[in-house]
């Protein structure tokens, strides 16, 4: 089914040009602020009608129980949820006496635009009240980026009518507000109600804070509000605080065509250790903070940050419209969800929504970390810390299942695991690869010798320790890797499975060169050379399975031996497959929910030879269902690499689209941060052909039919490259940076010095036939030669 585009297309924005009730949750995910540290969903500025409330921040979450129905040793026992912190959107309006609210009156005009030039969101709004009274509201919001505690809105009221109106401004911080009940969808977070617990409240003027702890995780929070009004000169003021509420009220009466301008300022702050007090300072001076930049000053900073990034990170794309404002969008978000972590997770919503319990994932390492170390590497830096700040928790769970090292959860918010169900979450020990994995491209794409010689050692270390301890030598010398889980959720507990063993094999052999290299602080976590060259053996002796019959891998030893699962009899209904079958069913079949095998040639295409790959994909392409968003950015990558770039193009919309058009039905609870971080692979690693194996950097590019330019920039050790691909011809550029930038076009070796420029042919591709999807499955064509 075609689901069409809900926005119109632009280049550098979404606009929602009229309010449809029935996608408020999604579009409050679409046009979410955040920068890493606060995230602030697109509720409206009134708070009601609303899909999912939610003000969040990063890391700040409550513990909640994990009923088993039959416990077992190793089984987690609690787990950590994202919670909706105190609302400080809200502002509400009434108009001789009615309140605003869109179900009432008449809506004559209702626009909403994210900025992703400025970072902004802003509304605009002709009401008719039910009384027949006429406002025109316009707001504008904001969650800074240089300020990481800070966020603000500037609310207008006009009146329009040819007679006075008196008009009420609520300003509010609200706490404990009323959630939708939880979904039986597993995807979907636990609804907790009344999670926090008030401490403190307090005002000043036009100013109040309100101070909040959870009941069980045991953190602490405040949120402050300050304002500045203007327009009106004679304004009434009030303001009132409780437990769980702050009110600012303002009260004037407009001529026509007068208008009232207030600017709200917003702060925000938690911490496990800070006292009340201390918390409730930290917010009141990042409050002066926003007030000394003022509304027009924050909106500078915003401009400038956010013009740094895009001439860094910006893709341009040539005959295709809609793609290039996804990709943006994309981007955007990524970028959001990262800017100001600071060393803490990325979650697979981002702070978009509390889908997935707010958990960060691998989908971070795997596919957003790889983006922002290109685009905006010191992020990839902070969420690294992050990781190497949970070592303790990896440590313990490592020891609690019998291993060395460090075991890093599959889901989790503070570093413990919380997942339930143990084939698909403790079982996924792959996660510890793709850790290890960010890091080393880290370090190769920066040259950040201080993060190497501490953060990059000692996760490299704890999860080469891992490796060594979960595998074994078998009789005939090979090392296995047996009973756990790879990145396809629809196989569980296989024995040797080639994304996990090719990715651990890496992980081995950099632990070893990065502890010989850093001999003294190697010594310091016990690192001796034995050691050492256990990890080297370990990785020489990787069993990687081949099947000589079919000629191709299989996903994990015996995979290809199983019945293939009955796709000409699957209604199209029942996708997802996990929603309508049982587990059991789908572990004995070859049926893939992601790309396993396939995301193997692609971060480790150093271990496959170019047969190989076009061989697996084909296979591939015809058991994979892509009931998980993470798939179909990394077909498009390899579908591109093998040569069939226009199914290469429809993959890469699917991932660009994934929420624009709600493809998976489920964008309500925040976006799809690993999708959308996969559209920049797609067309950087796919269509742009790079790849960093071995921190060497390289480049393939082959343009599909449809889209007849495209120019991405990566920056790599200091410099800046920009590279310009047509249907016949690469450009590559340098910018900034002192030193000669090293990599291939095609196989050619070529240096490039700072602003020096170059341009090589692209050889003509021969046409390939397509490969067959799964019945149903097949991606909507994006463009037809």
């Amino acid at each position: 089914m075609i689901v069409q585009n809900a926005f119109p297309v632009e280049a550098w924005q979404l606009r929602e040009t009229s309010l449809d009730l029935d996608m408020l949750a999604q579009s409050e995910s679409l046009f979410a602020l955040s920068n890493g540290h606060i995230g602030m969903r697109a509720n409206l500025d009134e708070g009601e009608p609303h899909g999912l409330p939610g003000t969040y921040l990063n890391g700040f979450y409550e513990l909640r129980a994990l009923p088993y129905a039959e416990a077992g040793y190793g089984y987690p026992e609690s787990g950590q949820t994202l919670i909706n912190v105190t609302n400080g959107k809200l502002i509400r309006l009434l108009v001789d006496d009615e309140p605003f609210d869109v179900r009432y009156g008449e809506l004559r005009s209702h626009e909403r635009v994210l900025d992703l030039r400025a970072g902004t969101l802003q509304r605009d709004v002709v009401w008719l009240t039910p009384t027949g009274r006429s406002v025109r509201i316009r707001s504008t919001r904001l969650v800074s980026l240089t300020q990481r505690a800070v966020a603000g809105i500037r609310y207008t009221v006009e009146a329009l009518d040819d007679q006075p109106l008196r008009v009420v401004i609520q300003s509010e911080l609200v706490a404990n507000e009323q959630l939708p009940d939880s979904s039986a969808d597993p995807r979907v977070a636990a609804s907790l109600q009344h999670s926090l617990q008030a401490e403190q409240h307090a005002q000043h003027e036009l100013a109040a804070v309100l101070v909040h702890s959870t009941k069980a995780s045991k953190l602490r929070v405040a949120a402050a509000m300050d304002h500045r009004f203007t327009g009106a000169s004679d304004c009434s003021t009030q303001t009132e605080v409780l437990d769980d509420l702050a009110r600012v009220t303002f009260t004037t009466v407009l001529e026509p065509g007068q208008t009232m301008e207030l600017t709200k300022y917003l702060a925000y702050g938690w911490s496990a250790v800070r006292s009340v007090p201390a918390i409730r300072d930290q917010v009141a001076a990042a409050l002066t903070g926003a007030r000394h930049a003022g509304w027009d000053g924050l909106l500078a900073e915003q401009r400038q940050f956010l013009d740094d990034f895009w001439s860094g990170a910006d893709v341009e794309i040539d005959g295709d419209a809609e793609l290039q404002q996804a990709v943006r969008f994309a981007l955007f978000h990524v970028m959001q969800s990262g800017a100001r972590a600071e060393r803490r997770p990325i979650p697979a919503k981002g702070l978009t929504g509390n889908g997935y319990d707010g958990h960060c994932f691998w989908d971070t390492d795997t596919f957003v970390l790889p983006v922002l170390t290109y685009t905006m590497p010191h992020a990839v830096a902070d969420v690294l810390r992050w990781r190497c700040s949970t070592l303790d928790q990896a440590r313990e769970r490592a020891t609690q299942l019998g291993l060395a090292g460090g075991t890093f959860p599959w889901r989790t918010i503070h570093g413990e695991e919380c997942s339930a169900y143990w084939p698909a979450g403790t079982a996924a020990f792959h996660v510890n690869a793709d850790v290890a994995d960010a890091a080393i491209r880290y370090v190769h794409a920066t040259g950040d010798t201080d993060f190497d010689r501490s953060t990059g050692l000692r996760l490299l270390v704890e999860t080469a320790r891992l490796w060594r301890s979960l595998g074994a030598h078998d009789r005939d010398g090979r090392f296995r890797i047996d009973g756990v889980t790879g990145p396809d959720e629809y196989s569980a507990i296989v024995d040797n499975n080639v994304y996990t063993n090719l990715m651990a094999q890496r992980n081995l052999l950099a632990a070893a060169t990065v502890a010989e290299r850093y001999g003294d602080e190697a010594r310091e976590l016990g690192v001796d050379r034995e050691e050492m060259a256990s990890w080297r053996d370990a990785a020489a002796d990787m069993v990687v399975p081949y099947d000589d019959h079919l000629r191709i891998h299989p996903q994990a030893e015996g995979f290809t031996e199983h019945a293939v699962w009955d796709f000409e009899h699957t209604p199209a209904e029942h996708y997802p497959l996990l929603m309508h079958y049982p587990y059991f069913d789908l572990y004995r079949k070859q049926v893939v929910k992601q790309a396993d095998l396939v995301l193997a040639m692609h971060l480790r295409g150093d271990a496959f030879t170019d047969e190989q790959k076009r061989r697996n994909f084909d296979y591939y392409e015809a058991i994979t269902v892509r009931d998980s968003s993470l798939s179909a950015c990394t077909q498009a990558v390899m579908a591109a690499e093998v040569g069939h770039l226009d199914l290469a193009l429809d993959y890469t919309a699917e991932a660009a689209l994934v929420d624009l058009r709600d493809l998976k039905h489920n964008t309500r609870d925040g976006l799809h941060m690993a999708s959308l971080a996969g559209t920049w692979l797609a067309m950087v690693a796919g269509f742009g052909g790079m790849r960093d194996h071995g921190g060497e950097l390289t480049f393939a590019p082959r343009l599909p039919g449809g889209i007849t330019r495209l120019r991405f920039n990566l920056l790599y050790r200091d410099a800046r490259l920009r590279v310009d691909v047509r249907s016949d011809a690469a450009t590559y550029r340098v910018d900034d940076g002192g030193r000669t930038l090293a990599f291939s076009h095609h196989g050619k070796a070529v240096e490039l010095t700072a602003g020096s420029e170059l341009t090589l042919p692209i050889a003509p591709l021969s046409p390939q036939p397509r490969p067959r999807q799964p019945r149903g499955r097949e991606p909507t064509r994006r463009h037809t030669r």
